[in-house]
Protein backbone atom coordinates (compact mmCIF):
# COMPACT_ATOMS: atom_id res chain seq x y z
CA UNK A 1 0.00 0.00 0.00
CA UNK A 2 1.49 3.43 -1.01
CA UNK A 3 2.11 6.19 1.94
CA UNK A 4 -0.03 8.92 1.34
CA UNK A 5 3.01 11.53 0.20
CA UNK A 6 4.93 12.38 -1.97
CA UNK A 7 8.52 11.46 -0.96
CA UNK A 8 11.75 12.95 -1.41
CA UNK A 9 14.74 11.63 -3.34
CA UNK A 10 14.56 7.63 -4.09
CA UNK A 11 11.40 6.94 -1.57
CA UNK A 12 9.77 9.38 -4.57
CA UNK A 13 8.97 6.04 -7.30
CA UNK A 14 6.26 4.69 -9.56
CA UNK A 15 3.82 2.21 -8.67
CA UNK A 16 5.63 -0.37 -10.82
CA UNK A 17 9.01 -1.71 -10.06
CA UNK A 18 11.83 -0.01 -11.37
CA UNK A 19 13.98 -1.56 -14.17
CA UNK A 20 16.71 -2.85 -11.83
CA UNK A 21 14.49 -4.31 -9.24
CA UNK A 22 12.74 -6.40 -12.17
CA UNK A 23 16.46 -7.73 -13.82
CA UNK A 24 16.49 -8.48 -9.85
CA UNK A 25 13.10 -10.29 -9.76
CA UNK A 26 13.82 -12.43 -13.22
CA UNK A 27 17.00 -13.75 -11.83
CA UNK A 28 15.75 -14.72 -8.52
CA UNK A 29 12.57 -16.54 -10.03
CA UNK A 30 14.73 -19.02 -11.65
CA UNK A 31 15.42 -22.38 -9.39
CA UNK A 32 18.12 -21.36 -7.07
CA UNK A 33 20.05 -23.64 -4.54
CA UNK A 34 20.44 -22.55 -0.40
CA UNK A 35 23.32 -19.98 -1.32
CA UNK A 36 20.87 -17.56 -3.11
CA UNK A 37 18.65 -17.13 -0.49
CA UNK A 38 20.96 -14.68 1.24
CA UNK A 39 23.49 -12.07 0.57
CA UNK A 40 26.78 -14.46 0.65
CA UNK A 41 29.33 -11.11 0.25
CA UNK A 42 27.75 -9.92 3.45
CA UNK A 43 27.76 -13.17 5.51
CA UNK A 44 31.53 -13.99 4.10
CA UNK A 45 32.70 -10.38 4.75
CA UNK A 46 30.84 -10.57 8.79
CA UNK A 47 32.78 -14.15 9.24
CA UNK A 48 35.80 -12.68 8.07
CA UNK A 49 35.74 -9.61 10.25
CA UNK A 50 34.63 -11.30 13.54
CA UNK A 51 37.17 -14.60 13.13
CA UNK A 52 39.96 -12.04 12.31
CA UNK A 53 39.02 -10.22 15.54
CA UNK A 54 39.31 -13.40 17.18
CA UNK A 55 42.81 -13.74 16.02
CA UNK A 56 43.35 -10.27 16.90
CA UNK A 57 41.89 -10.16 20.09
CA UNK A 58 44.53 -13.75 20.94
CA UNK A 59 47.51 -11.93 19.35
CA UNK A 60 47.08 -8.57 21.50
CA UNK A 61 45.76 -9.74 24.89
CA UNK A 62 48.52 -12.57 25.45
CA UNK A 63 50.91 -10.64 27.53
CA UNK A 64 48.15 -8.72 29.50
CA UNK A 65 46.18 -12.28 30.43
CA UNK A 66 49.51 -13.91 31.58
CA UNK A 67 50.51 -10.73 33.55
CA UNK A 68 47.30 -10.64 35.41
CA UNK A 69 45.80 -12.62 38.75
CA UNK A 70 42.61 -12.65 38.12
CA UNK A 71 43.25 -13.94 34.67
CA UNK A 72 45.28 -17.31 36.06
CA UNK A 73 47.91 -15.83 34.52
CA UNK A 74 46.45 -17.82 31.28
CA UNK A 75 47.29 -16.72 28.05
CA UNK A 76 44.22 -17.83 26.29
CA UNK A 77 42.18 -16.46 29.13
CA UNK A 78 41.25 -13.95 26.10
CA UNK A 79 41.24 -16.00 23.44
CA UNK A 80 38.45 -18.57 25.35
CA UNK A 81 36.16 -15.65 26.62
CA UNK A 82 35.95 -14.03 23.37
CA UNK A 83 35.25 -17.44 21.80
CA UNK A 84 32.80 -18.10 24.02
CA UNK A 85 31.10 -14.28 23.09
CA UNK A 86 31.26 -14.98 19.54
CA UNK A 87 29.48 -18.17 19.88
CA UNK A 88 26.56 -17.00 21.95
CA UNK A 89 26.65 -13.59 19.36
CA UNK A 90 26.15 -16.29 16.71
CA UNK A 91 23.40 -18.77 18.59
CA UNK A 92 21.65 -15.32 19.70
CA UNK A 93 21.85 -13.92 15.99
CA UNK A 94 20.22 -17.13 14.67
CA UNK A 95 17.30 -16.84 16.62
CA UNK A 96 17.17 -13.28 16.18
CA UNK A 97 16.99 -14.42 12.08
CA UNK A 98 14.18 -16.69 12.84
CA UNK A 99 11.93 -13.41 13.91
CA UNK A 100 10.08 -11.13 10.51
CA UNK A 101 10.96 -7.65 10.16
CA UNK A 102 7.47 -6.75 11.10
CA UNK A 103 7.99 -8.54 14.47
CA UNK A 104 11.16 -6.23 14.89
CA UNK A 105 8.80 -3.23 14.06
CA UNK A 106 6.00 -4.22 16.42
CA UNK A 107 8.34 -4.38 19.68
CA UNK A 108 10.86 -1.65 19.00
CA UNK A 109 9.24 0.99 21.12
CA UNK A 110 9.21 -1.41 23.94
CA UNK A 111 12.90 -2.24 23.02
CA UNK A 112 13.90 1.35 23.09
CA UNK A 113 12.19 2.07 26.41
CA UNK A 114 13.49 -1.30 28.12
CA UNK A 115 17.21 0.06 26.77
CA UNK A 116 16.64 3.50 28.59
CA UNK A 117 14.93 1.40 31.38
CA UNK A 118 18.59 -0.20 31.90
CA UNK A 119 20.28 2.81 31.01
CA UNK A 120 19.16 4.19 34.24
CA UNK A 121 19.29 0.83 36.28
CA UNK A 122 23.39 0.78 35.38
CA UNK A 123 23.53 4.28 37.32
CA UNK A 124 21.98 3.03 40.57
CA UNK A 125 24.37 2.88 43.34
CA UNK A 126 25.20 -0.59 43.78
CA UNK A 127 24.03 -2.29 40.92
CA UNK A 128 26.11 -0.96 37.92
CA UNK A 129 29.51 -1.76 37.52
CA UNK A 130 32.26 1.03 38.15
CA UNK A 131 35.26 0.78 36.41
CA UNK A 132 38.02 3.14 35.23
CA UNK A 133 35.58 6.01 36.83
CA UNK A 134 32.91 4.99 34.47
CA UNK A 135 29.64 3.13 35.30
CA UNK A 136 28.72 1.32 32.17
CA UNK A 137 28.11 -2.19 33.19
CA UNK A 138 25.11 -4.18 35.00
CA UNK A 139 27.36 -7.40 36.46
CA UNK A 140 25.82 -10.83 35.21
CA UNK A 141 27.56 -13.56 37.10
CA UNK A 142 30.68 -14.07 35.56
CA UNK A 143 30.28 -11.19 32.39
CA UNK A 144 29.31 -7.57 31.95
CA UNK A 145 26.45 -6.15 30.06
CA UNK A 146 26.88 -2.75 28.77
CA UNK A 147 23.14 -1.71 28.37
CA UNK A 148 24.81 1.23 25.87
CA UNK A 149 25.86 -1.56 23.17
CA UNK A 150 22.21 -3.04 23.48
CA UNK A 151 20.68 0.67 23.14
CA UNK A 152 22.46 1.26 19.17
CA UNK A 153 20.52 -1.53 17.89
CA UNK A 154 17.48 -0.49 20.30
CA UNK A 155 17.54 2.99 19.11
CA UNK A 156 17.97 1.44 14.87
CA UNK A 157 14.89 -0.29 15.10
CA UNK A 158 13.14 2.51 16.84
CA UNK A 159 14.06 5.66 14.85
CA UNK A 160 12.97 3.78 11.80
CA UNK A 161 9.84 2.99 13.43
CA UNK A 162 9.11 6.29 14.11
CA UNK A 163 10.17 7.61 10.56
CA UNK A 164 7.58 5.61 9.10
CA UNK A 165 4.83 6.58 10.80
CA UNK A 166 5.96 10.18 10.82
CA UNK A 167 6.54 10.14 7.17
CA UNK A 168 3.56 11.85 5.79
CA UNK A 169 4.89 15.11 8.72
CA UNK A 170 8.70 14.73 7.26
CA UNK A 171 8.27 18.66 6.73
CA UNK A 172 6.89 19.66 10.29
CA UNK A 173 10.07 20.82 12.52
CA UNK A 174 7.67 20.53 15.65
CA UNK A 175 5.82 17.23 14.91
CA UNK A 176 8.50 15.01 13.13
CA UNK A 177 11.87 16.13 15.05
CA UNK A 178 11.49 17.53 18.46
CA UNK A 179 9.78 14.24 19.52
CA UNK A 180 12.83 12.53 18.38
CA UNK A 181 15.20 15.42 19.13
CA UNK A 182 13.68 15.06 23.20
CA UNK A 183 14.40 11.01 23.27
CA UNK A 184 17.53 11.48 21.75
CA UNK A 185 18.14 14.21 24.24
CA UNK A 186 16.93 11.90 27.14
CA UNK A 187 19.30 8.93 26.54
CA UNK A 188 22.08 11.25 25.69
CA UNK A 189 21.76 12.52 29.38
CA UNK A 190 21.66 8.93 30.61
CA UNK A 191 24.41 8.15 28.54
CA UNK A 192 26.92 11.29 29.71
CA UNK A 193 25.89 10.61 33.23
CA UNK A 194 27.53 7.12 32.95
CA UNK A 195 30.02 8.60 31.17
CA UNK A 196 29.55 7.47 27.89
CA UNK A 197 30.46 10.10 25.22
CA UNK A 198 31.08 8.18 22.09
CA UNK A 199 27.94 6.09 22.44
CA UNK A 200 25.77 9.20 22.28
CA UNK A 201 27.81 10.51 19.20
CA UNK A 202 26.85 7.12 17.63
CA UNK A 203 23.14 6.73 18.64
CA UNK A 204 22.77 10.42 17.56
CA UNK A 205 24.40 9.55 14.55
CA UNK A 206 22.11 6.30 13.82
CA UNK A 207 18.96 8.34 15.10
CA UNK A 208 19.17 11.47 12.83
CA UNK A 209 20.73 9.88 9.93
CA UNK A 210 18.00 7.31 10.03
CA UNK A 211 15.54 10.62 10.25
CA UNK A 212 17.60 12.56 7.32
CA UNK A 213 17.45 9.37 5.17
CA UNK A 214 13.73 9.10 5.80
CA UNK A 215 13.20 12.46 4.61
CA UNK A 216 13.21 15.00 7.09
CA UNK A 217 13.24 19.17 5.79
CA UNK A 218 16.48 19.55 4.69
CA UNK A 219 16.75 23.08 6.67
CA UNK A 220 15.56 21.43 9.64
CA UNK A 221 17.99 18.69 9.75
CA UNK A 222 21.13 21.99 8.65
CA UNK A 223 19.75 23.54 11.80
CA UNK A 224 20.22 20.28 13.51
CA UNK A 225 24.04 19.78 12.13
CA UNK A 226 24.82 23.23 13.82
CA UNK A 227 23.23 22.75 16.71
CA UNK A 228 24.36 19.50 17.03
CA UNK A 229 28.33 20.67 16.52
CA UNK A 230 27.88 23.47 19.10
CA UNK A 231 26.08 21.36 21.30
CA UNK A 232 29.31 18.72 21.51
CA UNK A 233 31.79 21.32 21.25
CA UNK A 234 30.22 22.60 24.29
CA UNK A 235 30.14 19.10 26.40
CA UNK A 236 34.32 19.10 25.55
CA UNK A 237 34.82 22.52 26.51
CA UNK A 238 32.86 22.18 29.92
CA UNK A 239 34.28 18.96 30.60
CA UNK A 240 38.24 19.01 31.77
CA UNK A 241 38.95 15.56 31.29
CA UNK A 242 37.57 15.67 27.37
CA UNK A 243 39.36 19.22 27.05
CA UNK A 244 42.86 17.18 28.02
CA UNK A 245 41.89 14.45 25.33
CA UNK A 246 41.83 17.06 22.79
CA UNK A 247 44.49 18.75 23.68
CA UNK A 248 46.10 15.45 23.85
CA UNK A 249 45.36 14.52 20.67
CA UNK A 250 46.57 17.53 19.29
CA UNK A 251 49.94 16.93 20.19
CA UNK A 252 50.45 13.76 22.02
CA UNK A 253 53.96 13.88 22.42
CA UNK A 254 54.60 16.69 23.96
CA UNK A 255 52.86 15.07 26.93
CA UNK A 256 53.65 11.77 25.70
CA UNK A 257 53.88 10.05 29.51
CA UNK A 258 50.09 11.44 29.98
CA UNK A 259 47.30 12.85 28.59
CA UNK A 260 48.72 12.06 25.10
CA UNK A 261 50.21 8.46 26.18
CA UNK A 262 47.89 6.24 24.90
CA UNK A 263 48.40 7.96 21.82
CA UNK A 264 51.43 8.27 21.45
CA UNK A 265 51.82 4.96 21.62
CA UNK A 266 49.09 3.97 19.00
CA UNK A 267 51.33 5.92 16.91
CA UNK A 268 54.41 4.11 17.46
CA UNK A 269 53.00 1.15 16.96
CA UNK A 270 51.56 2.16 13.47
CA UNK A 271 55.01 3.74 12.49
CA UNK A 272 56.86 -0.02 13.53
CA UNK A 273 54.23 -1.67 11.34
CA UNK A 274 55.12 0.12 8.21
CA UNK A 275 53.74 -1.71 4.89
CA UNK A 276 53.58 -5.17 5.87
CA UNK A 277 53.97 -5.67 9.92
CA UNK A 278 56.89 -6.88 11.68
CA UNK A 279 54.65 -10.24 12.25
CA UNK A 280 51.42 -11.86 13.78
CA UNK A 281 52.38 -12.11 17.13
CA UNK A 282 55.51 -9.89 17.30
CA UNK A 283 54.25 -6.48 18.72
CA UNK A 284 56.18 -4.66 21.53
CA UNK A 285 53.20 -2.48 22.12
CA UNK A 286 50.95 -4.95 23.54
CA UNK A 287 53.73 -5.82 25.89
CA UNK A 288 52.27 -3.70 28.51
CA UNK A 289 53.11 -0.12 26.35
CA UNK A 290 49.57 0.60 25.11
CA UNK A 291 46.63 0.28 27.04
CA UNK A 292 43.31 -1.71 26.17
CA UNK A 293 45.44 -2.84 23.40
CA UNK A 294 42.53 -5.89 22.84
CA UNK A 295 39.93 -3.40 22.74
CA UNK A 296 39.62 0.18 21.82
CA UNK A 297 43.35 -0.02 20.04
CA UNK A 298 43.06 -3.42 18.40
CA UNK A 299 43.67 -1.71 15.59
CA UNK A 300 47.14 -0.32 16.37
CA UNK A 301 48.15 -3.58 16.95
CA UNK A 302 46.91 -4.77 13.57
CA UNK A 303 48.92 -1.87 12.31
CA UNK A 304 51.90 -3.37 13.82
CA UNK A 305 51.77 -6.48 13.23
CA UNK A 306 50.39 -6.51 9.76
CA UNK A 307 51.15 -3.08 8.61
CA UNK A 308 49.68 -1.30 6.34
CA UNK A 309 48.48 -4.13 4.70
CA UNK A 310 46.77 -5.33 7.42
CA UNK A 311 45.10 -2.31 8.07
CA UNK A 312 43.32 -2.24 4.25
CA UNK A 313 42.45 -5.15 4.92
CA UNK A 314 39.96 -4.20 7.48
CA UNK A 315 39.11 -0.77 5.87
CA UNK A 316 38.12 -2.95 2.62
CA UNK A 317 35.88 -4.74 4.56
CA UNK A 318 34.23 -2.88 6.80
CA UNK A 319 33.52 -1.18 3.63
CA UNK A 320 32.05 -3.60 1.54
CA UNK A 321 30.01 -4.32 4.99
CA UNK A 322 28.62 -0.99 4.79
CA UNK A 323 27.66 -1.39 1.55
CA UNK A 324 25.70 -4.35 0.97
CA UNK A 325 23.83 -2.98 4.66
CA UNK A 326 23.04 0.14 2.29
CA UNK A 327 22.11 -1.63 -0.68
CA UNK A 328 19.58 -4.18 1.07
CA UNK A 329 18.36 -1.49 2.79
CA UNK A 330 17.59 0.39 -0.69
CA UNK A 331 16.14 -2.58 -2.44
CA UNK A 332 13.44 -3.05 0.58
CA UNK A 333 12.34 0.15 -0.08
CA UNK A 334 12.14 -0.16 -3.95
CA UNK A 335 10.38 -2.84 -2.84
CA UNK A 336 8.15 -0.20 -1.10
CA UNK A 337 9.49 -2.24 2.60
CA UNK A 338 10.04 0.99 4.52
CA UNK A 339 10.73 0.12 7.38
CA UNK A 340 13.16 -2.63 6.31
CA UNK A 341 14.86 -0.64 4.47
CA UNK A 342 15.68 2.18 6.73
CA UNK A 343 16.64 -0.59 9.35
CA UNK A 344 19.16 -1.89 7.28
CA UNK A 345 20.62 1.45 6.61
CA UNK A 346 20.46 2.28 10.08
CA UNK A 347 22.94 -0.70 10.77
CA UNK A 348 24.81 0.79 8.24
CA UNK A 349 25.04 3.51 9.65
CA UNK A 350 25.88 2.01 13.01
CA UNK A 351 28.76 0.25 12.12
CA UNK A 352 30.22 2.72 9.80
CA UNK A 353 30.31 5.63 12.28
CA UNK A 354 31.50 3.27 14.84
CA UNK A 355 33.92 2.05 12.89
CA UNK A 356 35.08 5.36 11.46
CA UNK A 357 35.59 6.97 14.85
CA UNK A 358 37.75 4.03 16.21
CA UNK A 359 40.14 4.00 13.34
CA UNK A 360 40.49 7.77 13.59
CA UNK A 361 41.03 7.24 17.28
CA UNK A 362 43.79 4.61 16.64
CA UNK A 363 45.56 6.91 13.72
CA UNK A 364 45.64 10.00 15.56
CA UNK A 365 42.97 11.62 13.28
CA UNK A 366 40.22 11.77 15.73
CA UNK A 367 40.41 12.67 19.94
CA UNK A 368 40.87 9.44 21.78
CA UNK A 369 37.60 7.82 22.71
CA UNK A 370 36.78 4.86 24.29
CA UNK A 371 34.05 3.06 21.62
CA UNK A 372 35.17 -0.72 20.01
CA UNK A 373 35.83 -1.48 16.83
CA UNK A 374 32.49 -3.53 16.00
CA UNK A 375 32.99 -7.23 15.21
CA UNK A 376 36.54 -7.02 16.18
CA UNK A 377 37.32 -5.70 19.60
CA UNK A 378 36.96 -7.86 22.94
CA UNK A 379 33.91 -7.44 24.88
CA UNK A 380 30.87 -9.23 24.93
CA UNK A 381 27.76 -7.22 24.86
CA UNK A 382 29.42 -5.77 21.75
CA UNK A 383 29.83 -8.68 19.89
CA UNK A 384 26.62 -9.77 20.48
CA UNK A 385 24.88 -6.57 19.64
CA UNK A 386 26.85 -6.49 16.44
CA UNK A 387 26.00 -10.38 15.62
CA UNK A 388 22.20 -9.74 16.67
CA UNK A 389 22.43 -6.45 14.01
CA UNK A 390 23.65 -8.19 11.45
CA UNK A 391 21.23 -10.91 11.70
CA UNK A 392 18.44 -8.40 11.33
CA UNK A 393 20.12 -6.99 8.28
CA UNK A 394 20.37 -10.69 6.86
CA UNK A 395 16.65 -11.44 7.71
CA UNK A 396 16.07 -8.06 5.26
CA UNK A 397 17.73 -9.63 2.65
CA UNK A 398 16.39 -13.11 2.80
CA UNK A 399 12.85 -10.95 3.07
CA UNK A 400 13.36 -8.74 -0.04
CA UNK A 401 14.36 -11.88 -1.88
CA UNK A 402 11.39 -13.64 -1.08
CA UNK A 403 8.60 -10.58 -2.18
CA UNK A 404 10.65 -10.94 -5.42
CA UNK A 405 10.04 -14.04 -6.19
CA UNK A 406 6.52 -13.39 -5.84
CA UNK A 407 6.28 -14.84 -1.83
CA UNK A 408 5.23 -12.94 1.43
CA UNK A 409 7.46 -11.17 3.71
Amino acid sequence: MRLGLRLPGWFDRSASRSAETRRAVHRLSAPAGPSAELDEVLMWTSACLLLFGWVMVYSASIATAEGLAYTGHQSTFYLVRHGVFLAVGVLVGLVAFQLQVRTWQKFSPYLFMAGVALLVLVLVPGIGREVNGASRWLPLGPVNFQPSEAMKLFAALYAADYTVRKLPLMASFRRAFLPMAGVVLLVGFLLLKEPDFGAFVVITAIAFGILFLGGINVRVFALLLIVAVIGFALLVWLSPYRRDRIFGFMDPFQDAFGKGYQLSHALIAFGRGEWFGVGLGASVEKLFYLPEAHTDFILAIIAEELGLAGVLVVIALFAILVQRAFAIGRQAIDLERYYAGLVAQGIGLWIGVQSFINMGVNMGLLPTKGLTLPLMSFGGSGIVANCVALAVLLRIDWENRQVMRGGGA
